[in-house]
């Protein structure tokens, strides 16, 4: 059960950056990727704080970065065909 909540704490994390990234879409790419890196930081950590294991946190965490690129490049792709 830890790491469902953990995942679906960091699927809000990712739905969150999301966001701020449709926010700041004239900003330039040295920015975005720091911010992505802000929010994977902070996926890590409330994952850590959820499971409290490095290595489970570390999988969950690319688990739901994966779910969330696929499903952020499905939509694209059905948005623009």
């Amino acid at each position: 059960m830890k790491i469902y909540t953990a995942l679906l704490l960091q699927m809000l994390i990712w739905s969150g950056y999301t966001f701020i990234e449709w926010l700041s879409k004239y900003d330039q790419l040295v920015y975005k990727v720091i911010m992505f890196f802000v929010f994977f930081y902070l996926a890590i950590n409330i994952g850590n704080w959820v499971i409290k294991s490095a290595k489970k946190t570390f999988m969950v965490t690319v688990m739901s970065l994966s779910l969330y690129a696929s499903f952020h490049l499905a939509m694209s792709y059905i948005t623009h065909w």
